[in-house]
């Protein structure tokens, strides 16, 4: 316990002992008293409030507003916040151009932001308000790497746009890029889809990568609960804030810590929440890279064994019919762990941020006959997730795909190949392929891209053409917004000579999602062929040679194990909370 029967704190043990206490800090604290600080707030525990609040993109603007509530809390908890932000690349700005290099980079560029400005003032606790991509998980690393008392909280999800009576998403937007280039829309139609679909504040409303880690968070133990399931734009969202703000300080007093909290058991019910909402192949992705973080190995394929035996049981677009607003009106992430809890699919006995297993945080959660979004477990969507890995010659290192929703699940057809992106949309654009086809993009791993880039540009487009019996395979990474049989992560990756740089046009590649394989039929000895004369060829040069781009391209990992950028805890020789 750091807190003194007097209500003052005890901070012999925290970080901010390091810039508060003592005759030698006096230069430290009279900075704290230039921002208007008091004795008694410096001597108690000094919270960060980092959010990744910025005007690029919807999901972000109201993360301010949010934070400041979150402080607001601390405050009235009886410590110190101390508020910051850190950045956010955007994915639906930056999809389908060479700003999606940014994307995954910039997950490590949070995490290490966050941990660098609370190690650099010594802060002792951290509240992480995050509403993008890569900023979920990106703040949740940042704090299993710092292992202080932490509380995240989600933005947000926006309201859903509305035209002609129905739901809109940013999704419908992609797909009718591709209607309009098919001839099937207007360009007048096009521009009303555009202005219609996202009405303010929130990230992506379907059960893309921004809401999958938002459940995530909560499943995991790290946030409140049913603290993700209001959209952004509702000013009741401060309330959760407070609420996370004053959590922390709890947190402190009992000095329960992230790692304390997200344990083996508690990957393996993240992924569960994953699979059993049809959500994001980026858990594949994310979840090995949170558990780098606190030393506990959890890869592609551990993430797939779990979703190969959960049932799929919430409704959700892209492959479902509703959006993350009905999600929350359903009962949220609670209503669905309940569920999941009950038919035996999770561990219970796990410890949260409320200081209760999530077992004790679900207890009086009760079922709703009223709702249509979530599923009883006995008669779910599909009898397993809708997160699918696939093992074969042309992924040893795995690859994964999402079924959600999906009825083309096995599929065998003559690679077209293509490195990089923009030629394969500008084949999309123009019609420039066969049915049957197995569309391969290369180079796009998180070296060879650099920054394994996401295709929603490219199989948007192919939906809204309205083409199924095709297949698209990279060794980059599909929007949580994609449909389709789409495969993604493929590893190893081109760039360090994986069997898809091998692939030549007209290849038989053969994908059964149900089985989980995916087959190059090439004899091997022409595969070995192929690589001897790979080997002799001028390395591949991208034209990212310096800058931050370059600097991810030369520390980045396979994605199978998180696309991860250093040792991790298993290497740590001090955690910074011990300092």
């Amino acid at each position: 316990m750091h807190r003194k029967p007097d209500g003052s704190w005890d901070k012999s043990n925290l970080p901010s002992r390091h810039v508060t206490e003592g005759p030698a800090r006096a230069p430290h604290r009279s900075y704290y008293y230039a921002m208007g600080l008091g004795s008694r707030e410096i001597a108690q525990p000094l919270v960060g409030v980092a959010s990744c609040w910025n005007e690029a993109a919807p999901c972000n603007t109201a993360l301010m507003r949010q934070a400041h509530a979150a402080a607001e809390g601390v405050k009235a908890a009886g410590a110190t916040p101390r508020e910051f932000c850190t950045i956010t690349v955007t994915d639906g700005i930056a999809m389908g151009h060479e700003g999606m290099r940014a994307s995954l980079a910039s997950r490590e560029v949070i995490a290490d932001s966050v941990e660098l400005t609370m190690r650099g003032h010594s802060y002792d606790a951290l509240v992480g308000v995050a509403g993008c991509d890569k900023s979920l998980p990106g703040m949740m690393m940042a704090m299993l790497r710092l292992n202080v008392p932490s509380v995240f909280l989600y933005g947000g999800s926006i309201l859903p746009g509305r035209l002609d009576g129905k739901d809109l998403t940013v999704q419908d937007v992609f797909e009718a890029v591709g209607q309009f280039s098919a001839g099937q829309i207007t360009e007048e139609r096009l521009c009303q889809v555009e202005q219609h679909a996202c009405p303010g504040d929130g990230a992506c409303g379907g059960q893309f990568t921004a809401n999958t880690m938002a459940m995530v968070s909560e499943a995991i133990g790290l946030a409140l609960p049913l603290s993700s399931a209001l959209p952004a734009a509702y000013l009741d969202r401060d309330q959760y804030a407070r609420a996370s703000g004053e959590a922390v300080v709890r947190l402190i007093e009992q000095n329960i810590r992230p790692r304390d909290i997200c344990t083996r058991k508690a990957f393996e019910n993240a992924a569960v929440v994953i699979a059993a909402s049809g959500g994001s192949t980026n858990g594949g992705l994310h979840l090995p890279a949170m558990a780098h973080e606190c030393g506990i190995e959890f890869t592609l394929r551990d993430f797939a064994e779990i979703c190969a035996r959960t049932p799929y049981i919430a409704d959700l677009k892209p492959g479902g019919r509703f959006v993350a607003k009905d999600m929350g009106e359903a009962g949220g992430t609670p209503m669905l762990l309940k569920t999941l809890l009950e038919g035996g699919y999770l561990h219970g006995d796990v410890m949260t941020v409320t200081g209760k297993t999530l077992a004790e945080n679900v207890a009086d959660v009760k079922w709703r006959d009223d709702q249509e979004v979530i599923r009883p477990v006995s008669n779910p969507l599909s009898p397993t997730g809708g997160v699918v890995g696939l093992w074969g010659s042309l992924a040893p290192d795995g690859c994964i795909t999402k079924v959600a929703g999906l009825k083309h699940t096995k599929h065998r057809g003559p690679a077209r190949v293509f490195d990089g992106e923009e030629a394969c949309f500008a084949a999309v654009t123009a019609r420039d392929y066969k049915e049957g086809d197995v569309l391969v993009i290369r180079y796009e791993g998180p070296k060879g891209g650099p920054g394994m880039r996401e295709m929603l540009s490219t199989t948007a487009a192919l939906y809204g053409q309205g083409v199924e019996n095709i297949a698209l395979v990279t060794d980059g990474r599909f929007s949580g917004a994609t449909r389709g049989l789409c495969i993604g992560h493929v590893g190893p990756e081109a760039a360090v000579g994986g069997p898809i740089a091998l692939v030549k046009d007209g290849d038989i590649i053969s994908i059964d999602a149900d089985a989980g394989t995916i087959e190059l039929e090439v004899d091997p000895i022409e595969l070995e062929h192929r690589a001897h004369l790979l080997a002799q060829e001028e390395p591949r040069r991208t034209h990212y040679q310096s800058g931050a781009i370059w600097k991810f391209a030369q520390s980045v990992g396979p994605a199978h194990l998180g696309a991860v950028t250093h040792p991790g805890a298993a290497a740590e020789t001090h955690v910074y909370a011990d300092i």
